[in-house]
């Protein structure tokens, strides 16, 4: 449950002024559950206008789809192939993937302008009950279409 608080967080953030959220989505994945379940998180104050759910896209890339990505050719290492321009490589993708798993949820965030002096203290909350770890990108200017474009031309789930 702790991405339901990171949300509350977040939310804080940005209306404080502390980022832009150009996306973000929560990742609830309960103990014996076959899938997780994925939200996109909405703003409140119309900052950082949301430009679609990319996150949303790259969550089902790499646990919705296993089995249909993996036979179209789009596991990871062939995911991380094509955004290795934006900023991401293998390495972080096999990481969130590896985070996320039955009994575990997840706040991902797709953002800008963050001032890490005022993110730093909400982050520090969380960590010092164990119950957030950071990971995170510095992303090229472009990684937001590139992703979306990617992430689009992948194969939906048949289930």
């Amino acid at each position: 449950m702790g991405a339901a608080a990171g949300e509350v967080r977040l939310r804080n953030l940005e209306e404080r002024g502390a980022l832009t959220v150009i996306d973000a989505v929560t990742v609830l994945w309960m103990p014996h559950a076959p899938r997780p379940r994925v939200g996109q998180l909405r703003s409140r104050t119309g900052q950082g206008a949301r430009r679609g759910a990319v996150l949303g896209g790259l969550v089902g890339a790499l646990v919705l789809v296993p089995v249909a990505g993996a036979a179209a050719g789009a596991g990871v290492g062939a995911l991380a192939g094509r955004l290795r321009h934006t900023g991401i490589d293998t390495a972080f993708l096999e990481e969130i993937k590896a985070r996320l798993a039955p009994g575990t949820s997840a706040l991902l965030v797709l953002s800008q302008d963050a001032d890490l002096e005022a993110i730093k203290p909400f982050l520090e909350r969380g960590r010092s009950r164990g119950d957030v770890t950071l990971m995170h990108a510095l992303l090229s200017e472009d990684a937001p279409d590139t992703l979306r474009e990617v992430l689009g031309s992948m194969p939906v789930s048949e289930e």
